[in-house]
This record gives C-alpha cells, structure tokens and sequence, in this order.
C-alpha cells in the first residue's frame, strides 16, 4: 500500500494528552485547494454534503476537515483514505440513524472540528471529542454564558471585561469537547458539566481534558475518556 502523507501545510500539536494517539491542527487557506482536488476520497453522503454548502468558505473547511481525516484514518488502519468505512451512530436524542460518524467496531476513535478558517481532529483508542472556535462577538458571549454551570458564570463574571472573550471560548472549547467524545453532544445542555473558565480545565471525573495551542484568536480543547491504560 502506498502511504499517504498528511497534507503539507498542517500543523500537529506538540504534545497530545495521554490517550491521545495523535492531534493534528492546520488553518484551511493554505490546505483547501489540495483538499479539493482530492475530494474523489470522500464517500457519497460527505460528497453530497460538500457540495450542498453555498459558502465556499464552509465548503473548503468540510474538505479540507473530511479529507484529512480520511487520511489520517487510513493511515491509522492500513487502508486507502477512501477505503475507509465510516457509519452512524443512533441519535442521542431520537435513536435515529443520523449519530455522530464513527469507525465501525470502534477500531479507531476520533473526532474533527472546524470553524473560521481552522481545523483540529484527534484520533484515540478511546471515545474522544475536539473542539475549535473563533473568539465569538460580545453579543454571542453575553447570550450563550447565561446557559453556562453557575461557576463557570461567576468565574466570568469575575474577569476583567476584555479577558472574558478569551476565557468563554477556551470554556465552550471545554465543554464540547467532553459532551462530544461522550456522544451527547450539545444535546445535554451546557449548564450540566463543569469545565471551568480559567486558565487550566477543572477535572471531569471519566475524562482527560487538555487545552490545545492554537492560533490566537482562536481556542481548543480534547477530551478522551481515561482507560485503564491511561489513568487519570
């Protein structure tokens, strides 16, 4: 088998959590031209997908966030990028058939995220769960901090105004990184776990979760569930 090499132009955190396998970042200007010529790797749903979005800057991140993971999920299992078998999940909420994607027999873990012009994906042995965001505007901010964990409001709240941005983002990373490597995604409410709004993550009894560098203007986050290989 040929090995396919990770798209030039990306950018692998240092230093992944343990029970991280590995944790690739790159910003979506420099890759989406490759991405797009290489769309041929994607199956018929993510095609179909790709080519529903209207905005050419929401087009080149799912390219370039679903291309990549089919190389690095290749690579991980031994297969051709478009020999990767991808399935659904039931839905957390209605048990449809519409879950998040994952590798059928959990032979691999993993989780993608994209957002303004950055993507990170995590693969794992474990269930696992990326997130990256943009610095959100203050309207955002004020709207969504309300629905926070109350510690998490009073640890804002206590900020300086012009550091509260930075620290609701690396907060929100927080949380959906642990709602998604558990499955429940958004679905659960953003109130119900405590990630914390400071400059470290407050533990999450069942998870490791570890701040990701990004590039400023941005935060991130992963989560990967502690195993008995990789205690908490």
């Amino acid at each position: 088998m040929t090995t396919i090499e990770p798209p030039a132009g990306h950018a692998q955190a240092p230093s992944p959590p343990p029970g991280v396998d590995r944790l690739w970042s790159g910003r979506v200007d420099g890759l989406a031209a490759e991405a797009l010529a290489h769309r041929h790797l994607l199956d018929a749903e993510e095609t179909t997908r790709l080519d529903a979005f209207r905005r050419p800057v929401d087009r080149d991140a799912y390219a370039v966030a679903h291309v990549t993971l089919r190389r690095l999920l290749g690579e991980r299992l031994g297969l051709p990028p478009e020999a990767v078998t991808l399935t659904r999940e039931p839905c957390t909420r209605c048990a449809g058939p519409h879950g998040r994607p994952v590798v059928p027999d959990r032979r691999a873990h993993f989780s993608l995220s994209h957002t303004s012009g950055m993507v990170l994906i995590a693969l794992a042995s474990a269930p696992v769960g990326v997130d990256v965001e943009s610095v959100p505007s203050a309207g955002t901010i004020a709207e969504v901090s309300a629905e926070l964990h109350p510690r998490e409001r009073a640890e804002l709240a206590a900020l300086p105004a012009e550091e509260r941005p930075v620290a609701f983002t690396r907060c929100w990373t927080r949380k959906e990184s642990v709602l998604k490597a558990s499955g429940v995604g958004l679905n659960e409410g953003l109130s119900g776990v405590y990630v914390g709004a400071g400059p470290r993550p407050a533990e999450v009894a069942g998870w490791r979760l570890a701040d990701v560098p990004v590039d400023p203007g941005y935060a991130a986050a992963v989560a990967v569930a502690v195993t008995a290989d990789a205690p908490a």
